[in-house]
């Protein structure tokens, strides 16, 4: 399930976070630190030392965003997010077709997070560069995803993927994983539409009864699935 979430970021957020970046200097490094076996050989960016200062201000700017997001929470149901992180990319740049990896290890605490999600924060608007398409392959083929400053993607970390080259101009965004209570991403789409159906039937005053039958079948399932 592939979701884009718009205005994850207010303007204050976006300038905030622009200015620390920009200011970032030594803190930007090699994005293939990072990169496992696979993507090593394809990634081709910069991206801010997860264990620097700037970095852990800027987390603490996108996890209060994401935790307040009602559509964020719902699509993702997550129970461990990863400290979210910071790339950028310049001319020529890219990142060629990968699959996440499927297991990270937390910077902070040494534990083994899975990663069932994948999201991507966009914090440089459109028409500042040119190129740098997100590229999802999902059910219905290439999904080329390039969103406003503040709007993030959130699709399931097992795709196929890629950012086209740079051709203008630079693009910095923020990407980070989750780890959802539901492992499954086919049960995580059919909570977020039934969890819709009921913010619907909420807002139209439909019928109480039915709405309480309805809220209580979408908590048995998740008790159901979750694997916490």
């Amino acid at each position: 399930m592939l979701v884009c979430i718009p205005n994850v970021l207010d303007a204050a957020q976006l300038v905030s976070l622009r200015e620390r970046l920009e200011r970032a200097n030594e803190a930007w490094v090699d994005g293939r630190v990072t990169a496992g076996y696979q993507g090593a050989p394809v990634k081709f960016n910069q991206q801010v030392d997860e264990r620097s200062d700037v970095a852990h201000a800027c987390q603490r700017i996108v996890v209060s965003a994401i935790e307040r997001n009602p559509t964020f929470i719902s699509a993702v149901l997550p129970n461990v997010v990863y400290p979210p992180m910071f790339n950028r990319y310049s001319q020529d740049m890219k990142f060629g077709a990968h699959v996440d990896g499927s297991v990270r290890i937390h910077p902070r605490d040494g534990r083994k997070l899975r990663t069932d999600v994948s999201a991507t924060l966009f914090l440089t608007n459109p028409g500042d560069y040119d190129g740098g398409e997100l590229q999802i392959e999902d059910t219905y083929g290439r999904q080329s995803i390039k969103l406003a400053a503040g709007d993030m993607v959130v699709y399931p970390a097992t795709s196929l993927h890629q950012v086209a080259p740079i051709t203008r101009g630079v693009r910095t965004a923020c990407f980070f994983w989750v780890q959802s209570l539901i492992r499954d991403d086919g049960q995580r789409a059919l909570l977020y539409e039934m969890d819709g159906a009921i913010q619907r039937l909420n807002q139209t005053g439909a019928d109480e009864q039915a709405r309480r039958s309805l809220i209580g079948s979408y908590h048995n399932l998740v008790r159901q699935w979750s694997e916490t």
